[in-house]
């Protein structure tokens, strides 16, 4: 019997390693998680702090864009209708529509796009949405700054003033050069500018994350005390052999 006992010695360390390898596991991707909430609960709170802080002039900014992101700002400009895409995908309260982006060249020459808000989408694939009219000349906003990187994740597609068919991806088939942040329109010098439904803010929450945290540590818990069970009752029925 005591041959067959130290048989079993080999088979209870390599399970005894395979539980050690899962109890690290799970104490990673609880840290992961807890970073993860960290750097969430920052990003609120610099889009807080942004929003919180006086309105500036765009035209005043040349550079350095990331240290103003979701700051209010004011700028001038002529909106070119013929240069409008769709961001498709996008809901309010449910319903399915587009963000409208329409080309923005500012008074001091700079090219970008700006966010309109959201309208509903047309009855059917072939039926254009109806989108508000721009109004002609030289216009004064106040708007968000959002960068690039913070546009909302989705395919581009646009649809011309004819509503006849759909063209995907305008702004790089158009070969225009832009600025590498956009604007998302709060109001304008026209009641027609300002959006029935503006862009929306990103969910300021912290989310999961910490609950999560403490859910992959207490599974690491669960699979050393199962492990010490199972080893403890291994041991108990060698004693009694």
């Amino acid at each position: 019997m005591s041959e067959k006992i130290k048989s079993r010695e080999p088979q209870a360390l390599f399970k005894s390693l395979i539980a050690l390898l899962l109890i690290a596991g799970c104490f990673w991707a609880s840290q992961w998680q807890f970073q993860r909430g960290i750097d969430r609960h920052q990003r609120n709170a610099n889009i807080e702090s942004a929003l919180a802080k006086p309105t500036i002039e765009l035209e005043d900014i040349a550079s350095n864009y990331g240290s103003i992101e979701w700051r209010t700002v004011t700028a001038s400009g002529v909106l070119d209708e013929t240069n409008q895409i769709l961001l498709k995908n996008r809901y309010f309260e449910g319903v399915y529509g587009y963000e409208v982006l329409t080309r923005l060249k500012l008074t001091d020459g700079r090219n970008l796009w700006l966010d309109r808000g959201w309208v509903k989408a047309g009855k059917d694939a072939k039926t254009p949405p109806i989108i508000t009219a721009i109004p002609d000349g030289q216009l004064s906003i106040t708007a968000r700054l959002r960068l690039d990187r913070s546009l909302p994740q989705g395919a581009f597609f646009a649809l011309p003033a004819t509503g006849a068919g759909m063209i995907s991806k305008l702004n790089a088939q158009s070969g225009l050069q832009s600025e590498g942040f956009y604007l998302d329109l709060i109001d304008g010098s026209d009641p027609q500018l300002k959006p029935a439904v503006p862009a929306q803010l990103p969910e300021l929450s912290d989310g999961p994350h910490l609950a999560y945290a403490l859910q992959w540590i207490f599974f690491a818990g669960l699979i050393g005390y199962g492990r010490i069970l199972i080893r403890r009752g291994q041991i108990l029925t060698s004693k009694e052999l």
